[in-house]
């Protein structure tokens, strides 16, 4: 080795490709731990199959559900359900929780198009459903792909219908027809990107055989005959979609990418991809006896700005911390709720961009995720002049950063593009407004809001291994 670069690694900074800096076996372990994750991505599409999906391994696991009476407090898993679409899971630990948790917090949702709550159309003598696209989308993306549709009904006297049609072989999907090439020169090809395909273009073919009676078609016979059909499977009425949560995603499942099957692509990676590490480190944490308590939380609403009750930015974030001080006997005055949340350690845990090969100008490559280089820290998010972003504090990062060095972590440090090029928010800064540490951590993305995204398995298990040391050490 020349002296040059000698110095360098002594002094430098380097990022280390997980797969020439890892150990065989680590790699085999890598390449397994993604089966499990991708057969989570393809059930689990919506916030509320998140936490199915979620709840089931908890109980596996022999964890408590907090609202549940227990007959005593000796359980030291616990776990806590709100308004159905976010959660927080526990593993208490040995000293008081007054002197501080660790927390792994990240979102559920994901981008997607909704149904409108009057969905159903007639047009060209065919039967539609009108849509609301939700969270940041190219619109463009979601025309001619099969979609299937996702979601809940309840009914006016209190039934739930879980639906989800268009996953198995046997299901039919849905689409949303683009325009041909031959017609599209005027309508779209001369447009931007974001004007040749608008919201109202968005609407998806629901069927095309009408509804006959006494031989003679009625009005909207194709509307109504759609509708005749869902009620004859569902007992369900055009009036119940009006209160119902339906939701237009990819149809498939998630799979291997790449001829060496280094990468996983799929549907909502951003961010479940830190929720299903996030808790099968905590299901791993759950068999050490910590000092500290670990806390995973799992919020809806990120991409709409984290609003709402069940989002990061809501009552649930802090309600679930004096529930826990509660449980173990702890002061659940609001001094001592507010003094554990300043003494606590908090990753928000959410994908970054990694740099596109297609695409690698918007990216400064110094400051910038690699796909395949380890867990990715962001100090800062926010756009333009770090806008809307929470800033970790050097103490918090270097901590951090000491913590996956010293637990063998393979991670990098990036933001998200160049400056001056767009940006996005996280969960960070409705945490950090409580007075935690906070600093984001996730996984690198590629097409990243896209209908399927990708990841790297090295990325995928890194992450895993980020959480489960900050858990233990922070």
């Amino acid at each position: 080795m020349k002296k040059s670069d000698e110095l360098r690694k002594k002094i430098g900074y380097e990022k280390k490709c997980f797969w020439t800096d890892t150990t065989k076996n680590e790699q085999k372990t890598a390449l397994k731990f993604a089966e499990n994750y991708k057969k989570f991505l393809s059930v689990a599409k919506t916030e509320r199959e998140v936490i199915d999906y979620t709840v089931e391994e908890l109980k596996n696991k022999n964890f408590a559900n907090i609202d549940v009476p227990q007959k005593n407090n000796n359980n030291r898993r616990i776990y806590k359900i709100f308004k159905n679409k976010a959660m927080a899971i526990a593993v208490i630990g040995k000293k008081p929780m007054s002197n501080g948790v660790n927390i792994v917090a990240s979102h559920i949702d994901a981008p997607r198009v909704d149904l409108k709550q009057n969905p159903f159309d007639e047009s060209s003598n065919l039967a539609i459903l009108r849509t609301h696209y939700y969270g940041g989308i190219k619109k463009y993306q979601w025309m001619s792909t099969p979609l299937a549709l996702h979601g809940v009904v309840i009914k006016a006297n209190g039934e739930i219908i879980d639906i989800s049609i268009g996953e198995n072989d046997n299901d039919p999907v849905f689409v949303m027809p683009d325009l041909l090439i031959h017609l599209s020169r005027k309508e779209q090809m001369n447009k931007t990107l974001s004007e040749a395909i608008t919201a109202s273009h968005m609407n998806v073919l629901l069927g095309s055989i009408p509804y006959y009676e006494d031989k003679e078609e009625s009005k909207e016979a194709i509307k109504l005959n759609c509708i005749n059909l869902i009620f004859n499977k569902y007992n369900i009425k055009e009036e119940d979609f009006l209160s119902a949560e339906l939701y237009l995603v990819p149809a498939g499942k998630a799979r291997d990418l790449g001829i060496d099957k280094s990468m996983v692509i799929g549907y909502g990676q951003d961010d479940r991809i830190c929720a299903y590490t996030s808790l099968q480190a905590l299901l791993d944490v759950m068999e050490i006896e910590s000092d500290k308590t670990s806390v995973i939380y799992f919020f809806d609403k990120e991409e709409i700005g984290s609003d709402g009750a069940s989002g990061a930015n809501s009552i649930f974030f802090v309600d679930f911390i004096a529930d826990l001080l509660k449980y173990n006997n702890e002061d659940t005055s609001s001094y001592n709720v507010r003094k554990t949340l300043i003494k606590s350690s908090v990753l928000s845990a959410d994908v970054n961009a990694a740099i596109n090969p297609n695409f690698p100008n918007v990216h400064e490559a110094n400051n910038a995720i690699r796909l395949g280089y380890g867990v990715g820290i962001a100090k800062f998010t926010g756009s333009g002049g770090k806008g809307g972003s929470n800033d970790a504090s050097s103490e918090f990062t270097a901590k951090v950063m000491k913590i996956f060095n010293d637990e063998k972590v393979n991670w990098q440090i990036g933001e998200l593009g160049k400056v001056d090029e767009g940006g996005g928010g996280t969960i960070a800064k409705f945490l950090a407004y409580h007075g935690c540490d906070v600093i984001d951590c996730g996984p690198g993305l590629l097409s990243m809001h896209s209908l399927n995204e990708v990841c790297s398995k090295a990325d995928l298990y890194s992450t895993y291994k980020a959480y489960k040391a900050f858990m233990q050490k922070a």
